[in-house]
């Protein structure tokens, strides 16, 4: 059991009050985190603090930055072991999924990193004789990044990294079930030498969300919020920023598409679909959800498919390398046995798996799922699947986009001019053409469309997001006025 601590102002800090909430491990519900329970007036002083190092930090040249973002992608590294251990206690997450969360939040601080000297701006021609005027581009001032469980350090790393680099403090507020997770981030970044005040740290029992956000939102040097997590929570967070003007920028839920042409490579695209539905057991925002396969080749995709699915390696993580581990909670569990029931009792075929009565839960398989299904348009965030057969590019696609998400998708087809066609007509921010739904790289443009909110992280949106773009003049010549 880890107890750990806040950090505001480069000082570790229990609540101003004392309090302390559990998380506990969903397994066997031992007690995986003991963390502080924030107050408002907490989350207030995380972000003076943040404001206090702002002028510095904002002052210092690229290449300082860059060195420390640079040592803090090796300290990042340096962690794998213990990540693995948080993760698994706190979320019952996989060694494999563990690794690649540290692996690629080591790069998203090393293409931060890279970005330091990139946040540039341009000379726009005036119409006024003798006038330079300047699009720049200036660090925006106090950010918050508010981060999920689920890719706990991918996507707390990317609420933070990008902000940092542009020249902006942060505060990053932990998730309530992986807090010990995102403190080792926070271990990372003091290692290699940040300031005091230019990464601040809170976390907050569950029920204490929303008055912990709004104090940091209000405060008058908070200037940009991104949160990752569901739509749900995403839509009250940007009425909160609504209130006090504030951007911020949403990734929130999908329900991606995996497309299977006609002509697709049946092979390669079983591979690919067994990866983007499976990894960490399906809760991942850009898990493959509705596997959508012309008739034509469904027979064969679906029995090689399940073949794949029922050979995964399934367990408690801290016993041994699986595939799949837990699910976050029984919630998840109860939420999805209730779609399998109302799948089949509609008419679906249950391919393989089914229902689960622990947080361990098997790979599933449902085929010949309808419209009429509550599966069809709601998010499992789980190991469970839909299979809906299509005939035709018309019907994959409007199948693909009978949605409210639009975060990834993915097209099979070996006819790249048609696949790309396809991709075209997705409804999505994102659509990888043969390749998995599950696929991201620092320095992409990475958010959705629709439900699955608005704005971009990654390599130079991340530089729109997370500054001020300003128009400066200088009048180098007499000017001319009317009067």
């Amino acid at each position: 059991m880890s107890d750990i601590q806040m950090l505001i102002g480069g000082e570790h800090r229990a609540a101003a009050n004392g309090a302390t909430f559990e998380r506990r491990n969903p397994l066997d519900h031992s007690v995986a985190t003991r963390a502080p329970a924030a107050t408002p007036a907490d989350a207030v002083a995380a972000v003076d603090a943040a404001a206090k190092a702002f002028p510095a930090w904002a002052a210092m040249g690229p290449g300082e930055r860059r060195a420390l973002l640079m040592k803090a992608s090796q300290a990042l590294e340096a962690k794998g072991e213990a990540f693995a251990a948080a993760m698994a206690a706190e979320t019952g997450a996989s060694g494999i999924w563990a690794g690649f969360n540290v692996h690629l939040a080591a790069g998203m601080l090393l293409e931060a990193a890279s970005l330091t000297t990139q946040i540039n701006g341009e000379v726009i021609p005036s119409d006024v004789p003798g006038n330079v005027a300047m699009a720049i581009r200036q660090p925006a001032g106090v950010v918050l990044g508010i981060a999920p469980w689920n890719a706990p350090v991918i996507l707390a790393v990317r609420a933070i990294a990008t902000p940092l680099a542009c020249g902006n403090t942060v505060i990053l507020k932990g998730s309530e079930l992986c807090p010990a997770t995102h403190g080792l981030i926070i271990e990372a970044l003091q290692e290699a030498g940040l300031p005091p005040g230019v990464v601040n740290f809170v976390t907050n029992a569950p029920a204490d969300a929303g008055a912990v956000v709004e104090a940091m939102v209000a405060h008058p040097a908070l200037r940009r919020v991104n949160f990752t997590g569901s739509t749900k929570v995403g839509k009250l967070i940007a009425q909160t920023c609504a209130k006090y003007l504030k951007p911020i920028v949403l990734e929130l839920g999908g329900k991606a598409p995996f497309v299977v042409l006609d002509d697709a490579d049946v092979d390669a695209a079983v591979a690919a679909a067994t990866f983007g539905a499976f990894a960490n057991s399906g809760q991942i925002c850009m898990s493959t959800e509705r596997i959508v396969v012309d008739e034509k080749v469904a027979d064969e995709f679906v029995a090689k498919l399940a073949a794949r699915a029922q050979s995964l390696p399934l367990g408690d993580p801290r016993k041994g390398p699986v595939v799949l581990g837990s699910v976050v909670d029984m919630a998840t569990v109860e939420r999805c046995n209730a779609l399998i029931e109302d799948a089949l009792a509609q008419g679906a075929t249950l391919v393989c798996g089914g229902k689960a009565d622990s947080t361990l839960m098997p790979a599933t398989l449902l085929d010949h799922v309808t419209p009429q299904m509550k599966i069809y348009r709601e998010e499992s965030f789980a190991p469970v699947k839909a299979i809906v057969r299509v005939s035709g590019v018309e019907a994959a696609v409007a199948t693909a986009n009978d949605n409210e998400f639009g975060l990834a998708s993915a097209v099979f087809g070996r006819d790249l001019a048609r696949a790309w066609q396809v991709a075209g007509r997705i409804e999505a921010g994102i659509t990888h053409i043969n390749g998995p739904t599950v696929h991201d790289e620092a320095q992409m443009p990475f958010g959705g469309v629709k439900a699955s909110g608005y704005g971009r992280f990654g390599g130079k949106a991340g530089i729109d997001a997370f500054t001020e773009l300003r128009w400066i003049t200088v009048q180098t010549t007499p000017r001319h006025y009317p009067f």
